[in-house]
């Protein structure tokens, strides 16, 4: 089972989102968790919607089972698409560059 703790949450009113330190303990099941799982966690978390979570950034440090990362929650998915960079938005919508090829 992977549990998450929100480490921190800052409200940035000017972008209408909250900005999100995370910790992700994946001792359980060994590998680093697909990070549509990890938005899943951090929505439930915070009483969201999914699709208004993007998740920034995050990776396992070495020698540990445990993953820090970011994630922005948009109030609205209309912000998070005007704001978001297009590769933040295919990474967490689970699109690779690749696909396409």
């Amino acid at each position: 089972m992977v549990s998450l703790e929100i480490v921190e949450k800052k409200r940035n009113p000017l972008l209408r989102r909250y900005e999100v330190v995370f910790e992700v303990d994946h001792s359980d099941i060994g590998g680093t968790p697909p990070r549509t799982e990890v938005r899943k966690l951090i929505a439930e978390k915070l009483g969201v919607d999914f699709s208004v979570v993007y998740v920034r950034k995050y990776e396992t440090m070495t020698g540990t089972m445990k993953a820090i990362g970011r994630a922005h929650v948009y109030d609205s998915i209309e912000e998070a698409r005007f704001t978001e960079p297009d590769y933040i938005i295919a990474r967490n919508e689970g699109k690779t560059e690749r696909e396409g090829e």
